[in-house]
């Protein structure tokens, strides 16, 4: 199965335009429609794990902690984040990549940080 991805609220638009541009058919959803704003992060990832998708955020503050406390008792799509200053066109890149070049299996329960 192709992966599918979630944008966190915090995530800069840029890089979800970016992607669509880059990516015309790849799968994300945004923040405003999931109604993810102003939700804490177990919500978030609850959302996006009910939809199968991979969620794409930059808060590397709180995510990772939530992330692992959330596989403890569930199953995680995954979760992507982006690494302090990554220019947008490398996140992009890199999102593309995963999309083009795995399945959405593959990601399964984990955390990874761009650029790779």
């Amino acid at each position: 199965m192709r992966v599918k991805y979630q944008a966190d609220a915090d995530l800069d638009g840029r890089v979800l335009r970016g992607l669509r541009r880059a990516a015309p058919g790849v799968d994300i959803r945004t923040a405003a429609d999931a109604g993810l704003a102003g939700l804490d992060d177990s919500e978030v990832l609850r959302i996006a794990a009910d939809s199968g998708r991979i969620l794409v955020s930059q808060d590397r503050r709180t995510m990772p902690l939530h992330f692992n406390r959330y596989v403890t008792g569930a199953q995680s799509p995954g979760v992507v984040l982006l690494r302090e200053a990554i220019p947008i066109s490398t996140a992009i890149e890199e999102l593309a990549l995963i999309w083009n070049a795995s399945e959405a299996a593959e990601w399964i329960n984990r955390l990874v940080w761009i650029p790779l």
